[in-house]
């Protein structure tokens, strides 16, 4: 023990001294260390910039203290007395509908808010002009003000001061809104913002029996340090309200929760990177010794241990994979301020400079252990070569594996590196399915390296000298066929299957899911209405398939009795829970879901209440058939048992519930119709003119046309690829660098052998074509396991996890093989001319 601390201390000087002539060598293990890091640092420190701006700046998003949402029906009269005894309160609603233009020529689906004169509690809504609000919104000679968004003024061709029609009321446009401080916590909009003051929506006539309407109560507490018991005390004092409250400490948790999911998966993105670039930090550390081989041998020889030319080696690796974690770690710091400039206008992010110190120390562990994973067995494999046979030009080739002791650190280092990656991510599943997906695919990528050498090996002589030899190059000792396929592969594996997913997501929007589509969803149809609605639709649309069902909402409070507040839920179920939920009744079974367990209950039932749950959301949540469901449906709580469990296409986008109760459930109940139109015969001209007719006919009636809320949809998958394509790269770019330090790294075998071969009479333009040849295989090989192995994924998240059909494309294919060439090939060769320069003496000398 009394020596080891002089040996550490001599260790380190040495390796302080060695380092004295720079980081030659390091550069690619610098580039894939700091890539990796900085990948990770950034994502995460960007999350947490947008997590903590909302935190922070909770009350201005909220527009209050605690908000309250009722949804089909306005607070009583007790239930206001509470709220107002709680401080001051701010009600608003919220609604979709169709906005007109007077003369009836043109219309658009907006997302109506009504608010009162204490709107907004805190924060402030901007305007242009710039007046106060409540002053925007009154009624000016009978006419009630409106603030629109720009975009809904650009749609419909309108200005400040023109009019506009919503409803039965007409409105006069006065402002355009700015800034809406609470539009985050309200949840992302299909339609554009149109603000109104309570008294124009009562005037419109859009508030009706059953009609989508959420009522929202905000609150400015009294005393701000009750917040956290505002919601036991409202849920205690008034158990069968159903309403949704939510704090400032949560005020937008669906945003939250999805910037914290996407965050996950680029970190996971990252950190394939990040182990990507590990095999390039194995061969530089390989190639590294390996070029060391006379002053390592001088070490033995000078009587030095084996230990410490093992501590001279990993004191530098550790210094340089410093260097570039420090220099990744700077990366990710500066990344929230860079990223600020370009999200200030979509998300509350602080434009002040500010370090987080989790998200960097997370980068930074997860860069010391994969350093340390991947340096160790080269370190081993140093250790054990002899003096002697490092002073007879033997690089480290050797195929037998190190000392066990190294093996098992080095297996300790990876199982550090899985750990973290699970414990630290949101979703501990989706992370040890990933860890997996990396191990398998490691295993395999050596076994298809081995496969690649093994079929070289015993393949048929071949006539041409060039491809003879790059055969021979693919399977002889020191071949660089592991390296290539375990560098390229993983990268080119990972942008396949997000490259497939994203084609298969496009291919359903614009595809089969577009043309399956109903034309339209018609919203708030009141019973009164229905017969007259149908005979307009018949005569707007003869060839048309009209659909109609009740339609009411309803918030799951307890699930077989217990409160599902209470209740761990898996992320696939999450979504079930969260707010209120489309519900209808029926006696019959939907067409187009299918039984999968249980029977439909007869026509003209009048037993206890039961539902019919979807089976897919049933699983999630861990219910079955008997089980119980409580939902609060205008104020009353209603317990349903679950009679039996349907299949429900999603994708069709036809009318689906999630539950559909028996008819005697809400015997009575005041709600709207809900309709869906189906024409494919339709052109866009007759799809406007069906628009046209109904939005003037019945102006309380909602339409949405399906094709505008695709398009949507297909502009946000568009923008999330383009970031999950960015990620990619990195880890395609971590690829590259790995392939082109695998390829430096076999540079000095290549050299000896092109000089023999030159020596023996090969030309020049010979060996270009078999390293040409030798690239070319692999890069095939490799390009084939990239398309096996990231279409399998591809299909295993579209077809098990999105449940959408999986289809390969073939331009993926193509583009894949492409870029799998261009890389072997091209990098193979520019590293290749620089050998074939190569003056033959002094090689020779050294044989």
């Amino acid at each position: 023990m009394k020596l080891v601390a002089p040996r550490t201390a001599l260790a380190f000087s040495l390796a302080l001294r060695e380092l004295r002539g720079g980081f030659r060598g390091f550069y690619i293990f610098l580039a894939c260390i700091a890539l990796g890091t900085g990948a990770i640092a950034a994502v995460n420190s960007i999350s947490q910039s947008i997590t903590d701006s909302i935190a922070s700046q909770g009350q201005e998003l909220l527009a209050g203290d605690v908000r309250f949402e009722l949804n089909n029906r306005e607070a009583t009269q007790p239930e206001m007395n509470f709220l107002r005894g709680l401080g001051q309160v701010s009600i608003s609603a919220g609604l979709r509908s169709m906005a007109r233009k007077p003369d009836g020529s043109d219309q658009a689906l907006v997302e109506v808010k009504s608010v009162d004169d204490t709107y907004p509690l805190y924060g402030k809504f901007a305007a242009e002009p710039d007046y106060p609000l409540s002053a925007l919104l009154s009624d000016q000679n009978g006419t009630y003000g409106a603030v629109a968004a720009p975009l809904l003024l650009e749609r419909l061709g309108l200005a400040v001061g023109d009019e506009i029609l919503l409803g039965n009321a007409t409105l006069s446009i006065t402002g355009q809104v700015k800034t809406e401080p609470d539009a985050l916590s309200e949840g992302f909009g299909f339609a554009p913002r149109l603000v109104v003051s309570r008294q124009a929506l009562v005037a419109s006539g859009l508030i009706q029996t059953g009609s989508l309407v959420e009522h929202v109560y905000k609150v400015k507490l009294d005393t701000p340090s009750e917040r956290g018991s505002v919601r036991d005390r409202a849920t205690r004092e008034f158990p069968s309200a159903g309403w949704s409250i939510r704090t400032s400490d949560r005020a937008a948790p669906s945003l939250t929760e999805n910037i914290t999911r996407f965050s996950q998966f680029l970190t996971l993105v990252g950190l394939t990177a990040l182990i990507v670039g590990g095999v390039g930090v194995a061969n530089a550390v390989r190639a590294f010794l390996d070029a060391k081989r006379t002053t390592i041998a001088t070490f033995k020889c000078l009587g030095a241990p084996a230990a410490v030319v093992v501590l001279v080696y990993l004191f530098q690796i550790a210094i340089i994979a410093s260097a570039g974690i420090l220099f990744g770690l700077v990366i990710g710091a500066l990344s929230p301020m860079l990223a600020a400039q370009f999200l200030a206008q979509f998300l509350p992010v602080s434009t002040e400079p500010t370090i987080y110190p989790d998200a960097l120390l997370l980068a930074a562990l997860f860069g010391i252990l994969t350093t340390l994973a991947f340096a160790i067995m080269p370190l081993g494999h140093a250790r054990e070569v002899p003096a002697t046979a490092l002073f007879r030009e033997q690089g480290f080739e050797a195929r037998r594996l190190p000392s066990l002791p190294y093996i098992l650190l080095a297996a300790l280092f990876m199982a550090g590196l899985a750990g973290l990656a699970i414990v630290t991510a949101y979703d501990r599943y989706i992370a040890v399915i990933f860890v997996g997906a990396i191990v398998f695919a490691f295993v395999i990528l050596r076994a298809v390296a081995a496969l690649i050498a093994w079929l070289a090996k015993r393949s048929p002589r071949v006539n041409s000298p060039a491809l003879r030899l790059a055969i021979g190059n693919i399977h002889r000792p020191g071949a660089l066929t592991p390296s290539v396929v375990l560098s390229l592969g993983l990268g080119l594996a990972l942008l396949v299957t997000l490259t497939l997913i994203d084609g298969n997501l496009r291919r359903q929007l614009t595809g089969r899911m577009a043309n399956g589509a109903p034309n339209f969803f018609f919203v708030d149809i009141q019973s009164a209405e229905v017969e007259n609605f149908r005979n307009l639709i018949s005569r707007q649309a003869p060839e048309g398939k009209l659909v109609e069902v009740p339609m009411l909402r309803g918030r799951i409070l307890a699930l077989n009795g217990k409160d599902v507040t209470k209740i761990q839920v898996p992320a696939g179920g999450q979504w079930v829970l969260r707010g209120d939920r489309g519900i209808t009744y029926s006696e019959t079974i939907p067409e187009n879901a299918s039984l999968t367990e249980g029977n439909w209950w007869p026509q003209d039932y009048s037993g206890e209440p039961l539902v019919s749950f979807s089976s897919e959301e049933a699983r999630e949540l861990g219910l079955k058939i008997g089980d119980t469901v409580t939902v609060n449906v205008l104020g009353r709580n209603m317990t349903a048992r679950i009679a039996n469990l349907r299949k429900v296409e999603w994708e069709s986008l036809s009318i689906n519930f999630v539950m559909v109760f028996s008819p005697n459930t809400f015997r009575g109940a005041p709600h709207a119709w809900l309709a869906t139109l189906t024409d494919p015969s339709a052109t866009p001209a007759m799809e406007a003119a069906i628009l046209k007719s109904v939005t003037n006919t019945y102006p309380t009636i909602t339409s949405v046309r399906v094709k505008d809320a695709i398009d949507i949809v297909n502009t946000l998958v568009a923008q999330l690829a383009t970031a999950i394509r960015a990620a990619a790269s990195v880890a395609l770019i971590s690829s590259v660098l790995v392939l082109a330090g695998a390829l430096a790294a076999g540079n000095r075998a290549r050299t000896h052998d092109a000089v023999v071969l030159k020596t023996l009479g090969a030309t020049r333009a010979m060996l270009i074509r078999a390293f040409s040849y030798e690239y070319l295989i692999l890069g095939v090989a490799t390009a084939v396991f990239a398309l096996i192995a990231g279409g399998a994924a591809a299909w295993f998240i579209v077809s098990r996890i999105m449940r959408m059909p999986s289809t390969f494309l073939p331009d993926v294919a193509g583009l894949t093989l492409v870029t799998a060439l261009v890389l072997t090939v091209g990098i193979g060769l520019i590293g290749t001319w620089r050998i074939l320069g190569q003056k033959a003496a002094p090689v020779l000398r050294e044989l």
